[in-house]
């Protein structure tokens, strides 16, 4: 039966994660790209102190604050998605703190979502909680589910599926806080086995945030208080030194590997938050990479069974480490919410494979709205059988 009316697609954005203002580039690119006479964008707004806001002055408000890497700027009518399935729609939320909702009569709420697209990165947004409520409240989505969200965000339970699943990924040891409260000297115990140089990082982050490359004992201690500062566990992990390939995948059951591209960092140890977003000469992308073309494959195929390992669905960019002659290639981690700024690789490597970031953005939705269809045979009751 053909569609009557618009779809209705309630668009995440901002949030409680140290990739707040990137989620905001991320959420000005997919906005502007969605066709105004297939879908009713309804854009909500999540502050850095977890408060939702209906924002009808988003576009203009995103093209203002994403450039210059800034917050979300107040505004916007204060507003919840409750965790059950009947409303499928936001309901109006008590004003506090100061922040009052519109003057006048309060708007009208959109109807029920179709769809949530979550342009979230980081925690509270890709780790699985946002996902968790829109099950909670029975609203199809965008992106992976609350498993595969998780697993996407945790480095260390994603390296040990990946790794139990015969997907190589470099070696690496998880410390958590406590751990190193109680012995002052297990982080250098574990870089020591690892040799250095290495990766000290947040367990649970993303955008290179918190990330830092340690090339003596002397520099550990700083690198551990840094990446502490974001997460109560973290990762020491082995140096890959040569070679960056990224490779997207779209999909459900059926996942799709892009095309390869290659990150060549310029003037920098790694590929940092500075390099992606600051310095506009900090990397240059490759698309597509100068690979041959058993290699380039073998990477596709890596990206597709590491979307099934980890039970995502709908998109993920992964992301690997290769020696410079090319005889070990790891995965160095997926990004379940890749992003979707101007400089991004997922929509770039989808548009070199011959998808246009408009038709992407329709691929996710429809993926979305199909896994919905499907798990609504599922039963969720259980009569018991009778003699």
């Amino acid at each position: 039966m053909a569609r009557t009316r618009k779809i209705r697609v309630g668009v995440l954005f901002g949030g409680r994660s140290g990739e707040h203002e990137i989620s905001l580039r991320s959420a000005l690119t997919v906005m502007s790209a969605m066709d105004p006479q297939r879908y009713e964008i309804v854009p909500i707004g999540i502050g850095r102190d977890g408060r939702w806001f209906l924002r009808g002055d988003a576009i203009a408000m995103l093209q203002e604050a994403a450039p210059k890497l800034r917050a979300l700027s107040r505004g916007g009518t204060p507003v919840s998605l409750l965790p059950e399935p009947q409303g499928r729609a936001l309901v109006n939320a008590p004003s506090r703190n100061g922040v009052a909702a519109a003057k006048g009569r309060a708007p009208t709420m959109p109807g029920p979502f179709d769809v949530v697209f979550p342009v979230l990165h980081g925690t509270y947004g890709e780790d699985g909680t946002v996902q968790g409520l829109l099950e909670l409240a029975g609203i199809p989505y965008v992106g992976a589910g609350v498993l595969g969200s998780a697993l996407g965000m945790d480095k260390d339970a994603q390296k040990r599926i990946l790794r139990a699943s015969g997907i190589p990924v470099v070696r690496h040891f998880a410390l958590t806080r406590s751990e190193t409260d109680e012995d002052a000297r297990a982080a250098r115990r574990l870089a020591d086995q690892l040799g250095y140089p290495v990766f000290v990082k947040p367990n649970a982050l993303g955008s290179s945030i918190g990330i830092s490359k340690v090339k003596h004992a002397r520099a550990l201690a700083p690198a551990l208080a840094d990446a502490f500062q974001y997460d109560r566990k973290i990762l020491i992990e082995a140096s890959c030194a040569g070679r960056e390939f990224e490779c997207a995948v779209l999909g459900n059951d059926r996942p799709e590997a892009s095309v390869v591209g290659e990150i060549l960092i310029k003037g920098h140890e790694f590929y940092s938050y500075e390099s992606k977003y600051v310095d506009p000469e900090g990397a240059e992308v490759r698309i597509p990479a100068d690979l041959a073309a058993p290699v380039a494959e073998r990477i596709r195929d890596i990206s597709a069974a590491a979307f099934k390992a980890l039970a995502l669905r709908g998109m993920v960019r992964v992301d690997f480490l290769a020696r410079p002659d090319l005889s070990e290639l790891f995965v160095n981690e997926v990004n379940t919410i890749p992003g979707f700024t101007s400089i991004s690789m997922y929509p770039k490597l989808w548009e070199a494979s011959g998808v246009a970031l408009p038709r992407l953005i329709d691929r996710l939705i429809d993926l979305a709205l199909e896994d919905a269809r499907d798990r609504s045979r599922l039963k969720f009751t259980y009569q018991p059988r009778t003699s």
